[in-house]
C-alpha cells in the first residue's frame, strides 16, 4: 500500500504523546503534521511539549513545526485528533468540512447517530453510516471515532458472546491512573486507595456498548437491546484496565462453550493481517489469578484484550474478567487500527 501522510490534533498532549509514539515506523502512515493550541504553534515539537512517555521524543517527530488546530493546505487529508473534549467538537468538524477524514479519539462525536464508533474486530460495517454522514452535513470529510478505553475492553469480551444472545450485563472497573491523563489524578488521592467515580464513565460504558454491539440496517445502527449497568473505579495501577463482567445470555451456554467462543474469535483486521492488528484480539488465560494488568496490559503489544475466570454467575449466567492496555488499545492503538481498516475499505483512495 502507498504510503499516507498522516497528522495528529492535539499532538503536545498525552493521548498525542501515545498517538506520536505509536505511529513511529508504521507501514501505512507517515506523521508528517501536528496541531495544537496558539501557544505551541510555530514551535518545534521538541520545544513545545515536555515529554511524558518512557524514553525521549522519536527523532522523527521532534523537529515538526507545530501548526495551529485550523484547516490548512500543509494538513494531511488523514488526521488523528487526540484534542481535549473541551474544544474537539467545532475544531473536529472544522477539519470534516474541509475535506479531512478524522479519526478521532474524543468523545465529542461517539454517540451521533451518523458517526460510526468502532471496534475493528466487532462492528466493522459500521463505516457504512460515513456515506449518510458526508451527505446529511454536506461535509467532504468525515468524522470516525473509537469508544472509551474501558468500553473497548468490554466490547471485544463480549463480541464473541453476541450470538448467544446478550441480555443483561453488570460489569465493574478497575481503571489505571493513565487513563486520566496528565496530572491526572492527585497523589494523595489515588497512593493506596480506590477512587469509586469516574466523571461521565458509567454513562459512556452504557451507551457506547449498545451502539457499538448494535445491527447495521438501513442506513442507521439499532442499539443493543441489552441493559448494561456500569461502575468504574480509578485504582492506582499505571497502565491496564480491568473489567469483571457478569452476563446474562438467552441461549443459556455453558462456561466452556463461552470459553471456546473467546479462544476462537477474530474479526477482520485479522483476516486482512492489518499492520496493528493483533494476531488474538482475545487470549483466554486459564491461571485462577489473570488476567492482571502488570503481566497482561501488554499481551500483542498492548493491541490484545485477555479474558480469564469464566465460569457460571449464580445470579445471571456467566462472568469473566478481562484486561487491555488503556493507553495502546484503549486510545491511540484503536483509533490507529480504525484508520488501517478504513484505509482496506478504501475510504482514502
Amino acid at each position: 500500500m502507498k504510503t499516507i501522510d498522516v497528522g495528529i490534533l492535539g499532538g503536545t498532549g498525552m493521548v498525542g504523546q501515545h498517538f506520536i509514539r505509536f505511529l513511529q515506523g508504521h507501514p501505512w502512515f507517515n506523521l508528517t503534521w501536528l496541531g495544537a493550541s496558539d501557544r505551541s504553534s510555530g514551535k518545534k515539537l521538541k520545544d513545545a511539549t515536555s515529554w511524558r512517555l518512557d524514553g525521549d521524543i522519536p527523532s522523527s517527530a521532534a523537529e515538526i513545526i507545530v501548526s495551529d488546530s485550523k484547516p490548512s493546505a500543509s494538513a494531511p487529508r488523514l488526521v488523528f485528533s487526540a484534542m481535549d473534549a473541551s474544544v474537539a467538537t467545532e475544531i473536529e468538524r472544522e477539519f470534516a468540512q474541509a475535506g479531512h477524514i478524522i479519526v478521532s479519539n474524543s468523545r465529542n462525536h461517539r454517540m451521533e447517530a451518523d458517526v460510526p464508533l468502532i471496534v475493528p474486530e466487532v462492528n466493522p460495517s459500521h463505516l457504512e453510516l460515513l456515506r449518510g454522514q458526508q451527505k446529511a452535513r454536506g461535509w467532504k470529510g468525515m468524522i470516525v471515532t473509537n469508544p472509551n478505553c474501558s468500553t473497548i475492553v468490554l466490547t471485544m469480551a463480549l463480541a464473541p458472546l453476541v450470538p448467544f444472545g446478550i441480555e443483561k450485563v453488570i460489569v465493574a472497573t478497575l481503571q489505571a491512573i493513565s487513563g486520566a491523563g496528565y496530572p491526572g489524578v492527585a497523589s494523595m488521592d489515588i497512593m493506596a486507595n480506590i477512587v469509586p467515580f469516574i466523571g461521565a464513565e458509567e454513562e459512556k460504558m452504557q451507551q457506547e456498548t449498545q451502539k457499538i454491539l448494535g445491527t447495521f440496517l438501513n442506513g442507521a445502527i439499532t442499539p443493543l437491546p441489552a441493559r448494561v449497568s456500569a461502575h468504574c473505579n480509578r485504582v492506582p495501577v499505571t497502565d491496564g484496565h480491568v473489567i469483571t463482567a457478569s452476563i446474562e445470555l438467552s441461549k443459556k451456554p455453558s462456561a466452556s462453550a463461552v470459553q471456546a467462543a473467546v479462544e476462537n474469535f477474530q474479526g477482520v483486521p485479522q483476516q486482512r493481517k492489518l499492520p496493528s492488528a493483533p494476531s488474538k484480539p482475545l487470549t483466554y488465560l486459564p491461571q485462577a489469578d489473570r488476567p492482571q494488568p502488570r503481566r497482561d496490559a501488554m499481551c500483542e503489544n498492548g493491541m490484545g484484550v485477555t479474558v480469564g475466570r469464566i465460569r457460571e454467575c449464580p445470579v445471571l449466567d456467566i462472568k469473566l474478567v478481562a484486561c487491555g492496555h488503556n493507553t495502546i488499545r484503549g486510545a491511540a492503538g484503536a483509533a490507529v487500527l480504525n484508520a488501517e481498516l478504513m484505509a482496506s475499505e478504501g475510504f482514502f483512495d
